[in-house]
Formats: C-alpha cells, structure tokens, sequence
C-alpha cells in the first residue's frame, strides 16, 4: 500500500474544498461570535469546518476502495455511516445551538453503527487466566461508553485555533505507528486519511484561523478516534488497553479535569468556562501560538511514551504510568486547572514534606 499517496490525496481534496465551506458557512450565517466570557477569537468566525474533514476523508475512503488495492471493511464503512450522523449533528448544534440532550441522542445513535457491525471488546486477558476474562454484553456496554465518552473529549480541547486539529492528527500518527508495529493495515490505512485530511484543513484553521471545525469537527475526530483505536482491543490486555489511552491523553485529562472543576463549583458538567488547558496557559502569559505548539509537544510527547509502552512488561508499565499520572496531576494544579486554591496533591506533599523535616 502507497501510504505516501494515500496521505496526499485527502490533503488535496481538504484544500481545495475547505474555502468552499468556508463561504457555505458565511451564507448560511452559521458563525461563532465572540464572547469574551468563554471565547478568546476577537471577530466573527466561520464554523462547518467539520464538513470539509468528513468530505476530504469520506472521498478519500472511497477512492482508494475503487482504484486502489485496498479493500473497504465494514468497521470502515461504519466510520462513514456513523461519522455522517456526527457531523449533521454537530452542524446542526452549530448552526442553532441544540440542547445537550438531543446532542448526546445523535452521539449515541452513532456509537451503535460500529457495534452492529461487530466492534466491541470481547476478552479481557489478564495476567494469571490464562484463556482471558470473556465480558459479552458488558464488553458492548464498555464499547459504548467509550465511543460516546472519547467522541466529546476532543471538543472540550477544540477552544484555540488548530489546537484540537493539530492534537488530533498528531493522536491518529500515533495510531498510524502503532498500527504498523502490530499488523493492522485497516487502522493504518483509515489513520493515515485523517491525518491527510486534517493537514489539509489545518493551514486554514492555525491562528490566526480562517475557519473553525465547529462541533461538526470536533464531534467527529472524537468519534474516529474511539473507533479507530478500539480496533486494538478487541482482546484487551492491560498494556493494550493503556496505549489508547496515553494516545488520548490531552483532551481525556483535559475533560476529567474539567468534570471534577465543575463539580466543585456546582455547575453541569456540560456548562462552559474558560478554564481548560489551554486557556491556563494564555493565563500564564504564553501567547496564543505557543499555548497551541506547547500542547502539540505534549501530546507528542504521550503519543511517544505510549509506542514505547508496547514493548515494556506489564508491571513497568503500569509503574511509569503512574508516575507520569501524578506527574502530570501535580502540572495541572500547578497551572490551576481546578483553581488557584484548589490543589489538594500539592497540599498533602507539601504536609508531608514538612513532616518529614520535623522528624529528622
């Protein structure tokens, strides 16, 4: 498989389309204001981005079936089936600002388009049984909660020009690498034409952008990357399981934050504010730009550690995880993510630091 051409034709297609959507978007008054409480773009800007992504790909997807050797799956053709339901459903969000409920119905209606068609967790293998632990319908019930959870973290990180474009296709690279290192040429393929089609848009979406994605993008990268990356787990071992996760890293640490950041101030978990990741470091003085390259190092970084987590025992792994998790947990009160006072990790270390001093 030319994986070269297979990169470089959805980057074509998403060039060439993605000004046209961006007139589409402007006719149709489908625009996002700006509002200094939880918005940092100053004018007027375009959404629909979403549309061009899922063009450029779904062209791509269906090109390469017919003039190229390779052959369409139906985990494939259940990403463009349930990635059309996403996309219309973040378009129309976008375009009228539809409740979160009647948002989640049309989430959930695609998560259940892969699992028809077979995708699900079936095994859990786990290290003293040695056939593996078979969960059934519970592995389905997980498979659910997934796509529907990853396919709204994505859009938690979408608030910076390029920034959950760039994330994205830095994730779907990761994906790309460790589809190769384990034989899986469909994962490949399909990670490959995302990326090519994020590349494409992304020269009009970096600040100062042009077009935004909108929840037709955002909704929808979330949703190709839970799909994508259960394509691996389908017997799951706990390493296994792992990687999609350090892959995934920036906008599922980003939502869990933001979870429990709500919580402690008593509002709805699906309420905005303007005290994600991103927005920490633009309070720390980091200029747009950097705030958006900084997270693209980052998530390098996790895309990087989670390659190496492939070839490490399940104990190491596990270890290093954990410090990388407290690590990362002490950056993130470090920054404020929860508030300026809320920073409990960093309390109790500093309690215990001063206890051991009185000690000695």
């Amino acid at each position: 498989m030319n994986y070269v051409l297979t990169l470089i034709i959805p980057i074509i297609i998403s060039l060439i389309i993605t000004p046209f959507v961006r007139k589409l978007a402007f006719r149709l008054n489908i625009v996002d204001q700006p509002n200094s409480h939880r918005k940092v773009h100053q004018k007027v800007m375009p959404y629909l981005g979403g549309i061009a992504i899922y063009i450029s790909f779904s062209l791509s997807y269906l090109i390469a079936d017919h003039f190229t050797t390779f052959e369409s799956t139906t985990i494939g053709n259940s990403i463009l089936i349930g990635g059309l339901i996403i996309v219309i459903t973040g378009s129309i969000d976008d375009a009228v600002d539809i409740r979160p409920i009647h948002k989640l119905v049309g989430q959930m209606i695609a998560a259940l388009i892969p699992i028809y068609y077979g995708l699900s967790i079936n095994v859990i293998s786990l290290p003293f049984i040695e056939d593996g632990l078979y969960v059934g319908w519970f592995g389905i019930a997980i498979t659910f909660i997934w796509i529907v959870g990853m396919t709204n973290a994505v859009n938690f990180i979408d608030g910076l020009d390029g920034l959950a474009s760039g994330v994205s296709a830095i994730s779907f690279g990761a994906l790309f690498v460790v589809s190769l290192l384990l034989g899986n040429m469909m994962l490949a393929f399909t990670s490959i034409l995302l990326i090519g089609a994020l590349l494409g848009f992304l020269p009009y979406n970096f600040y100062p952008a042009r077009i935004f994605m909108g929840d037709s993008g955002s909704l929808f990268l979330g949703y190709t990357l839970a799909v994508l990356s259960l394509l691996e787990l389908k017997q799951v071992t706990l390493v296994s399981f792992l990687v999609p996760i350090i892959i995934l890293g920036i906008p599922l640490m980003d939502t869990f934050y933001a979870m429990i950041r709500r919580k402690l101030k008593g509002v709805p978990i699906s309420s905005p504010d303007k005290d994600h990741l991103h927005h920490r470091f633009l309070h720390l003085g980091f200029s747009h730009r950097t705030t958006v390259l900084i997270i693209y190092a980052i998530s390098f970084v996790f895309s990087c550690f989670a390659v190496l987590v492939l070839y490490t025992n399940i104990l190491l792994s596990l270890f290093v995880v954990g410090i990388v998790l407290v690590l990362v947990h002490l950056f993130a009160e470090f920054i404020g993510i929860f508030s300026d006072q809320f920073k409990p990790l960093t309390s109790f270390l500093f309690k215990f630091i001063r206890a051991m001093e009185r000690q000695k």
